[in-house]
């Protein structure tokens, strides 16, 4: 006897759960309480939410700055210290009752940094035009060519900190704020 398509169907979406759960499970939900409790890594990620701006740091040096599009209102990023708990390329991406493979379609792009904080990444994108917005769902989306270089640089474990407001550190790092958001979307990554 054949299955149905429902059937089929079912069984598809019992799959899709299934490794959305054991990708979840993979991802630890840790956050150090301050950077002064560990020492300094050798590299580390930098995220300026207001700014929407990562910087790749690499012995205390900035080795490359990127644009980025963060949370929107809606559904902020949330800001803190984690760590990159997982790297996929070519990643799936796994929706409300929906799957995209890998390829132009997908939502998060050529490359997903899972962060140890559930269901938060650092990825590529479809839609480039984002960049340099409040326009995600709460992860940090990059133009492809630039998540591409990142993934290349940087490894499981590495620090990322996601400050949502510009203290002296931050200004350090970026410098002053763009006059707007749509000269850093027009900036591209560094």
């Amino acid at each position: 006897m054949r299955p149905t398509r429902e059937t089929i169907r079912n069984v598809r979406s019992l799959l899709a759960m299934a490794l959305v759960a054991t990708a979840e499970a993979l991802c630890q939900e840790k956050q150090t309480e301050s950077p002064a409790e560990k020492p300094e890594p050798q590299r580390r990620i930098v995220v300026s939410i207001p700014d929407r701006k990562l910087a790749l740091i690499e012995n205390g040096r900035v080795v490359k700055i990127y644009a980025t599009a963060v949370g929107a209102a809606a559904s902020p990023t949330p800001a803190g210290i984690y760590t990159i708990a997982q790297r996929i390329q070519n990643p799936t991406w796994y929706g409300p009752n929906k799957v995209v493979g890998p390829g132009k379609d997908n939502p998060v792009g050529t490359r997903w940094l899972g962060l140890s904080r559930k269901g938060y990444g650092i990825h590529g994108t479809n839609n480039p035009r984002s960049i340099g917005r409040r326009a995600s769902h709460g992860c940090i989306r990059m133009r492809n060519h630039d998540v591409e270089d990142l993934f290349a640089r940087v490894e499981v474990g590495d620090v990322v900190e996601l400050h949502g407001e510009r203290d002296a550190q931050v200004a350090e790092i970026f410098g002053a704020p763009e006059s707007s958001a749509g000269a850093v979307a027009a900036g591209g990554g560094q």
